[in-house]
């Protein structure tokens, strides 16, 4: 997870630059969507493994049920 973490600072850092400086509304919108992009995948991969360890760790037999609603999830934080 650390790098999704120096990703997401790198891509915040990169982001207030371009806001104190006279960048085109062009670049800061997709600088953002980069950030939300990341952080999003992040979620992804917070939810699935708590899902996994929490959920599924107890019931083995759970973790088949699970994989429909992590596909969702994945699809939904895209």
């Amino acid at each position: 997870m650390q790098v999704a973490d120096r990703r997401i600072g790198g891509q915040v850092a990169s982001l207030e630059k371009a806001l104190e400086s006279d960048v085109d509304c062009d670049t800061v919108l997709q600088q953002a969507a980069s950030i939300r992009g990341a952080v999003q995948g992040l979620m992804s991969q917070l939810l699935e493994g708590h899902l996994r360890e929490h959920v599924a760790a107890s019931n083995p037999a759970a973790l088949c049920e699970l994989e429909p609603v992590m596909a969702v999830l994945r699809s939904y934080l895209r």
